[in-house]
């Protein structure tokens, strides 16, 4: 089982990125999918996540900003950031409880980081 983030990058304030993830194995099911940030000297946070039945978690400090978006079928998610502020930078990590041929009792699973920076 395998999370492969992409998307990120630099963008001025009041910018937008997209952030994607594709879990790939022999996947039963994922539940939760979503994604967690952490800078340099900061605990790892989540920032958004998305149950199989739809129902969504934000942090206050992103809500009607971000927008989680999940694909069952295909084993993605997706993360609309929209209006970046600078405290928005950080490394973003993709992230799922996993249960597949290889963890029948399911596991948590990352992604690499990818960095999203927002300059002022």
């Amino acid at each position: 089982v395998q999370l492969q983030a992409s998307g990120g990058g630099w963008v001025q304030a009041g910018g937008f990125l997209r952030l994607s993830c594709v879990a790939s194995g022999n996947i039963f099911s994922i539940n939760p999918m979503g994604w967690y940030r952490q800078g340099p000297g900061k605990t790892r946070e989540l920032v958004a996540r998305a149950a199989s039945g739809g129902a969504t978690d934000y942090v206050d400090s992103v809500k009607g900003r971000f927008t989680i978006f999940r694909d069952n079928a295909r084993n993605t998610v997706t993360l609309q950031m929209n209006s970046l502020k600078p405290e928005d930078t950080d490394v973003y990590y993709c992230n799922g409880f996993i249960i597949s041929s290889d963890y029948p009792e399911g596991d948590e699973f990352w992604g690499q980081g990818t960095q999203v920076t927002v300059s002022s």
